[in-house]
């Protein structure tokens, strides 16, 4: 009997002992950084400090907040050094991607203190999407849903610092590829020759959009099994949390610019062959994208609206994420962002919120395209869309214009 209960005893021991074993040594990289590095966030309510934050946490996470934070002291001494590496960073790399040539960089100078009062603007931004969020008059797919009910997969968009404590999430044709430069540089989670990067541009664009360089979301269960959505919830609820969107229909016609004006053999052969053939009536269609273009063969911006409004577009599967609406990137209703910044406002915007993010110092956001896409070409891109297909659409991406304040398209919606 004393054997039995000695045995059943240290199972439970061995058993609290691995688990405790996996929680705190479940990353290389100092992922038990539960706390905000930043001088904003939203406001706690009055007489809340953040102590007493920490402590109106369920149990779980509580239990597992107070167990990680133990390594924060250790981590601190590590950044200090990373700062002092990144600092010596240059300014000024070679540009040799296609697609970045074909648009070109504006390497002029930018006055950091522009006339915009950014933090009057957050307030404004932020108060709009929480205000549409909670009317409930205003519906659009998985607005009701929680945080708890969005798939794992439906995650992969949120990438994590936990050196910095920041969570950013990407959204295609709205600056990411520098955005997830300049994450790579802060989490250091990819090395030249054994070093850490230290300049956002110099990071090849194939590593930047490469899913194995960031820690997102989706990839928690692989690593914590039960314990993720508790890890995320913390890093939520304690990290900084940004996003950047753009005018919803100028990001269509720059998704379509990038993905089906310049020869891209992946994009051809997933989208634009069974686009040619299902609005164009075109059949033996070439098998590779240069071929095409040398036939003439191209997706128009009107084979690509169809395609989006096409009911059987996703039956068979999900947009893309180079067309997918935010809302369905990002969650904005389910996740309290505390930056939103803008395209169109970019220069300002990252500027204010890398001061923000006390990472100023490290480094500076890569220049703007010159050629950037604008909301003024709008009106010529839709010319020969009818009507009907321009109303639709707006119904299809109008969640977005609302929940990020973007004006009605009224030119393009009425005759």
């Amino acid at each position: 009997m004393t054997k039995a209960r000695l045995l059943r005893l240290s199972v439970v021991l061995v058993s609290i002992f691995m688990i405790l074993l996996i929680i705190v040594y479940w990353d290389n990289v100092g992922t038990a950084h539960f706390y905000l590095h930043t001088s904003f966030s939203r406001p706690h309510s009055p007489g809340i400090t953040a102590g007493e934050d920490w402590e109106a946490l369920p149990d779980v996470d509580e239990f597992l907040a107070k167990l990680l934070s133990s390594s924060l002291k250790g981590n601190s001494s590590i950044s200090r050094k990373t700062e002092q590496l990144l600092i010596q960073g240059s300014t000024k790399p070679v540009v040799s991607n296609l697609e970045e040539n074909v648009r070109g960089y504006d390497w002029s100078t930018h006055n950091d203190r522009n006339s915009l009062d950014q933090e009057k603007l957050q307030i404004e931004r932020q108060r709009t999407l929480r205000e549409f969020c909670a009317n409930s008059s205003f519906t659009f797919p998985t607005k009701e849903r929680s945080f708890d009910d969005i798939p794992n997969y439906e995650l992969n968009h949120l990438i994590v610092d936990d050196r910095h404590g920041i969570i950013y999430c990407y959204v295609p044709k709205v600056a990411c590829t520098n955005w997830k430069r300049v994450m790579i540089v802060l989490s250091e989670s990819l090395l030249n020759q054994g070093v850490p990067y230290r300049n956002p541009l110099d990071i090849p664009r194939e590593h930047v959009h490469n899913t194995s360089t960031h820690l997102t979301f989706n990839k928690f269960w692989r690593r914590y099994g039960k314990f993720s959505r508790h890890l995320m919830k913390i890093k939520l609820k304690k990290y900084t949390k940004f996003l950047f969107v753009r005018d919803p229909f100028v990001r269509l016609i720059s998704a379509f610019r990038s993905k089906f004006e310049l020869e891209n053999e992946d994009f051809y052969r997933r989208f634009a062959i069974p686009m040619l053939k299902l609005y164009s009536n075109h059949t033996n269609l070439p098998t590779s994208v240069s071929e095409a273009f040398r036939a003439g063969l191209k997706v128009s911006f009107s084979d690509f609206i169809q395609y989006l409004l096409d009911p059987r577009t996703e039956k068979m599967v999900p947009f893309n994420e180079h067309w997918r609406q935010i809302y369905r990137l990002c969650h904005p209703c389910q996740i309290d962002y505390d930056f939103i910044g803008k395209l169109e406002t970019l220069d300002e915007d990252a500027a204010y919120l890398l001061q923000l993010l006390k990472v100023d110092r490290l480094l500076r956001f890569p220049p703007s395209y010159r050629n950037r896409t604008a909301s003024s070409w709008e009106d010529n891109w839709f010319a020969n869309i009818p009507l009907a297909w321009r109303q639709q659409l707006y119904k299809l991406y109008e969640a977005d214009f609302v929940l990020f304040g973007y004006p009605k398209p009224e030119n393009l919606l009425k005759d």
